[in-house]
């Protein structure tokens, strides 16, 4: 979806003209997430751990092609 008040477009899946300008902010690993398992009268317990990449961005812009400005 692009536009603002009267002029908008939906595409149907996808807006060929359209682009979207942004920055990479950071990338890293969030805290770890310890994940305990315990079945009570069976003498069984298992430890697992977890750290989720991401990729922080910050969108700079959302526009259609003919308005894109060409030297960026």
């Amino acid at each position: 979806m692009l536009g603002e008040g009267e002029s908008v477009v939906i595409g149907t899946p996808l807006i060929a003209s359209a682009s979207v300008k942004a920055t990479v902010l950071s990338q890293g690993r969030h805290d770890k997430i310890r994940i305990f398992k315990f079945r009570r009268r069976k003498h069984s317990q298992k430890h697992q751990g977890h750290r989720q990449n991401y990729t922080e961005i910050r969108v700079d812009a959302i526009a259609n092609g003919a308005t894109l400005d060409p030297s960026a």
